[in-house]
């Protein structure tokens, strides 16, 4: 069954993936009214966390920010589709990095490299960083319950010279690339819900909650440099990526201080532009 569907959904990602983006974001527009409108995908869970986070709005100014972050979700679906055939060429035009020299100044002292983002505008093209760095890059990930769309997935992600490893994979093949003294720069989209028995609890978006501690504490353990990847959408198609350094010794920190500094500026990315991250995750299901 999983190859049927499979077999099915392949050949109408390609067409897809091969629109020109006028066509491309016209056929976004369509799939919104779709979503929204008509069958209000997760419509219960957007508009709870947008009453958590952002109680300060008025009802009509979070709704306004709904309807922006469902056609911004429409159009990141999409354009994850056109990275099936995307040129180098155009994903940097479309996805420029402002800062790398800050990156490049890491990887020159030799350590590998702890990047912590979040899923927050296009958190998909950020793989395209891959082609400017002179470390391995490794995305981790949660496996698809469907393996030819897994598959599918690691491959579009290979393009850009991206390695993708699961949760498990994670630890297991940082230990291994650091024995043998490979380095390599580890992305970590820490800005969701764990489980509630978490090590560490601290506010997010002013409601305490569990936190995922993973990418400071394997800093700590591997000795490596950690830093904050934050997005910017520019306009439509088009985004920005910057650096900022975390911590290039993560020992010398206290515990937890790296996480909490890593939510304060996702906290200052969502309170930029609200319709930019992504709702409709239950981030806030376990709380204090």
């Amino acid at each position: 069954m999983q190859l049927l569907v499979y077999l099915i959904f392949y050949p109408i990602l390609w067409l897809i993936s091969i629109l020109p983006f006028r066509l491309l974001y016209i056929l976004s527009d369509g799939i919104f009214f779709l979503v929204y409108h008509i069958i209000g995908y997760r419509k219960k869970v957007v508009r709870e966390n947008l009453a958590l986070a952002l109680p300060h709005l008025s009802e009509k100014e979070r709704r306004t920010i709904e309807k922006k972050f469902y056609s911004h979700m429409c159009d990141m679906f999409l354009e994850m589709i056109k990275t099936m055939t995307i040129s180098d060429s155009q994903i940097n035009k479309r996805y420029k990095l402002t800062n790398l020299e800050v990156l490049n100044k890491l990887e020159e002292k030799g350590k590998s490299v702890a990047l912590m983002c979040a899923h927050y505008a296009s958190y998909e093209w950020a793989v395209s960083l891959n082609l400017h760095t002179k470390f391995i890059g490794y995305g981790i990930y949660k496996r698809l319950a469907n393996r030819h769309f897994d598959k599918l997935v690691r491959k579009i992600r290979s393009r850009f010279k991206a390695i993708l490893i699961t949760t498990k994979e994670t630890i297991p093949t940082i230990e291994a690339n650091f024995r043998a003294n490979k380095l390599g720069t580890y992305g970590f989209a820490s800005d969701q819900s764990p489980k509630p028995n978490a090590p560490h609890w601290t506010t997010f978006m002013g409601i305490e909650v569990p936190v995922h501690t993973g990418a400071e504490m394997l800093s700590k353990r591997f000795d490596m440099n950690v830093i904050f990847m934050k997005t910017r959408k520019v306009k439509r198609g088009y985004y920005e990526g910057t650096f900022e350094i975390l911590s290039e010794n993560p020992l010398s920190v206290p515990n937890y201080e790296i996480t909490d500094q890593f939510l304060r500026r996702v906290e200052e990315q969502i309170y930029e532009a609200p319709e930019y991250y992504l709702w409709t995750h239950k981030r806030w299901k376990h709380r204090r």
